[in-house]
């Protein structure tokens, strides 16, 4: 497991995920010329209440990567 810290809405904090799946989340955010923090961002917008955020990335990323 590997923490990385980005702002949301103004506010720092940290996600914990897989070396792996941050890689992934690198790797899509450099194709698509975003930033990391940015994704997570609309991951976090876009997620039901009461889901957990490294949940909620590690869904979007399986989706992203098998379309």
């Amino acid at each position: 497991m590997m923490k990385i810290s980005v702002s949301l809405s103004g506010h720092q904090t940290s996600i914990s995920l897989e070396k792996e799946f941050i890689s992934i989340l690198r790797d899509i955010a450099q194709k698509e010329h975003r930033s990391v923090a940015s994704i997570i961002e609309e991951i976090d917008d876009d997620r039901s209440p009461g889901t957990n955020l490294s949940s909620a990335i590690r869904i979007w990323i399986l989706r992203k990567i098998s379309q």
